[in-house]
C-alpha cells in the first residue's frame, strides 16, 4: 500500500520572491482599521504576507516597501517593524 502524501502549502517570501513551505515563514496581516500585526497563529483573517526567518530578507524587504505593497497600506510604523524584528530572530 502506497502511503498518501499530504501536500505542503508554498508562499513566496516577500523579501527574497522565493518560495517556501509555509510553516517556515513568518505571516504578516492587514487588520481592518489598517495596521499591520504578525500573525502567530496562521488564520486570523485579513489580507496577508510572508517574510522568511531571515534578518536578510526582512531588511531587503522594509527598504524596498514590499512589506506595504503586498499588504496594501501606505504607511508602517517603526514600533511595528522592531516587534517582526524579533519575531524573525
Amino acid at each position: 500500500m502506497d502511503e498518501k502524501k499530504r501536500k505542503v502549502p508554498m508562499r513566496m517570501c516577500v523579501g527574497c520572491r522565493q518560495m517556501h513551505e509555509k510553516r517556515e515563514l513568518v505571516r504578516i496581516v492587514k487588520a481592518e482599521d489598517g495596521s499591520a500585526f504578525i500573525d502567530k497563529t496562521g488564520k486570523a483573517q485579513g489580507r496577508g504576507a510572508y517574510i522568511c526567518k531571515n534578518p536578510d530578507c526582512l531588511a531587503k524587504a522594509i527598504k524596498s516597501g514590499a512589506i506595504r505593497r503586498a499588504l496594501g497600506v501606505q504607511k508602517t510604523d517603526d514600533a511595528f517593524y522592531e516587534k517582526l524584528k524579533e519575531a524573525i530572530v
